[in-house]
Formats: structure tokens, sequence, C-alpha cells
């Protein structure tokens, strides 16, 4: 016959194991919160690195992805499974047997087999994401503990942290990205300074070229003395810098850049209008020199 002190350690053993399952569905509860927070802001950071990529791929001129590929901004190592996204408790699969007279709905019989997964009966050796006690022994709650993954299931916190990675590593490619971006296509590795005054040099090289032609039109009769003192000292340095000017814009001005590139027009102008006159008169000095 049952006597008061069985009684009594039967209630201290129940009252152990409720106050164990309430650790332990406060530690799940945290952890939760804790999955929910880090999906939260992977996902901000990825929607932001995405508009970030899309907004530098519109401005150079980027066509879009195709409708196969994943959109800009996912992790290129696949997509990242999804994560519950609301507080609630998990979904349970309900039992397969029937219900005693009397007991609840929705919890499991005494003596029923398995219900839902291994957050639905933690401990129990009827599931298998824990491992089963010897024969005889009471299963008892862990307080704290989280159970392993079942074979084949994904653990949520080494995909975000696997997908963490991919952003970072999108962050560091994106970074290249917007360094190349702030590059010119025309010398990119040259200064602004030095990459202008080769432009305006090669076009009042051309102009030069085309001054040469028009001495010799000249010299056979072709052209006449004011025209060409007229385009040697006011056409062709304009058309130079104009040339150099236009160049700088298209080929000497980044993709992506904060403001308006300078051109260095006073140093076009310098360039230009002294090197034609001056190369007519090294000509004259050559001519009368060979003569």
């Amino acid at each position: 016959m049952s006597t008061f002190e069985d009684y009594a350690a039967l209630a201290r053993h129940l009252a152990a194991q409720r106050r164990a399952g309430e650790q332990g569905a406060a530690a799940e509860s945290a952890r939760q919160r804790n999955l929910h927070a880090a999906v939260d802001h992977l996902d901000r950071r990825l929607t932001a690195q995405g508009q970030r990529l899309d907004q530098i791929g519109h401005t150079i001129g980027s066509p879009p992805p195709p409708p196969g590929q994943p959109a800009t901004g996912a992790a290129p190592g696949g997509p990242v499974p999804d994560a519950p996204t609301s507080g609630g408790p998990v979904a349970v699969a309900p039992t397969s047997g029937g219900l005693s007279a009397g007991w609840p709905d929705g919890l499991p019989q005494p003596g029923a087999g398995s219900v839902g997964g291994a957050a639905a009966a933690p401990g129990r050796p009827e599931v298998g994401a824990y491992a089963q006690g010897s024969p005889g022994e009471t299963a008892l709650a862990v307080p704290g503990g989280v159970p392993a993954p079942r074979a084949g299931e994904l653990d949520p916190v080494a995909e975000l942290e696997s997908a963490r990675r991919w952003a970072d590593e999108a962050d560091r490619l994106g970074q290249q990205v917007e360094l190349l971006a702030q590059r010119p296509a025309l010398l990119p590795s040259w200064s602004p300074v030095a990459r202008a005054l080769a432009v305006y040099l090669g076009c009042a090289g051309v102009g030069v070229l085309l001054m040469l032609v028009m001495v010799l039109a000249s010299g056979v009769g072709a052209l006449g003395l004011g025209t060409l003192y007229t385009w040697m000292c006011a056409g062709l340095p304009a058309v130079s810098l104009i040339a150099g000017w236009l160049v700088l814009g298209r080929w000497g001005t980044p993709a992506v850049v904060t403001g308006t590139p300078p051109r260095y027009p006073l140093l076009g102008i310098l360039v230009c209008f002294l090197a034609v006159p001056l190369a007519y008169c090294g000509y004259l000095l050559i001519f009368r020199a060979l003569r």
C-alpha cells in the first residue's frame, strides 16, 4: 500500500519535470527569437545589398539577369532555406490513434505513439531526434538542451551562418565593383590631370597633322595664306580643344562618380592654342634650315 512519502516523492519528481520542461521551453523560445532576429537582419542586409548592386548595374548599363537566374544579391551557393518568420509554436501533427474519454483534445494519450516532431515531444524515445535510453530508464527532458537535427534536415543556425558568409563575400565583391566603376575606361590607371593632358596633346597632334596638310595645300596654291593663318591660329586649336573635351566626357568619365569630374579646360586651351602655332613655327625653321 502506497504511503504518503511515496506520493510526496512522486509530487516532487513531477514538479522537477515541470520545471525542467519550462526551462527547456524558455530556452527554445529564446533560441527561436534569436533565429528570427538573425533572419530579419540578414533579410534587410540582403535587400539593401541587392538594391545597391542593381543601382550599380543600372548605372554602368549592365543588363538585368535572365528570368532563370537568381535575383541580384542572392547567395551564390544556392537559395537560402526559408526560416520561420512568426513567433508562434511549431505545428504538430495530430495523433493517429483515438482519444480516451475525458482526455483533452490535442494532447497525446498515455501510451500512444509519437505526436509530431522533436519539438512536440522532447526526450521521448519514440522520436528519432533523440538517443534512446536503455530499458528501464525514465526519459527526462534536458533543461536548455537543443535536440540534434534528424538526418537529412537542415540546421537553421548553420544555414544562417552560411548565408552570412556569402553576404560578406558579396559585400567584398560589391566594393571591388564600385572601385572598378569609379575608374574611367580611358587610361584608368592615370591621374585625372595626366589623362586630360594626354587627351589634349593627342587632339592637338591631330590638329598639327591637319595644319601640315593645309600648309602643303597652300604651297601648291589650293589654299590662301589668310585662310591658312586663320585655321592655324583659331580654327584648328578650337577644334582640337572641343574634340579633347568631348573625348574626356565620353571615355574619361567613370561610370559611377559623385559630382562632375574635372576636364581641365584651361589646360586644354593652353595645350591646343600653343601646339599648332608652335608646330607651324617649327615647320618654318626646319624648312629654312633645310634650304
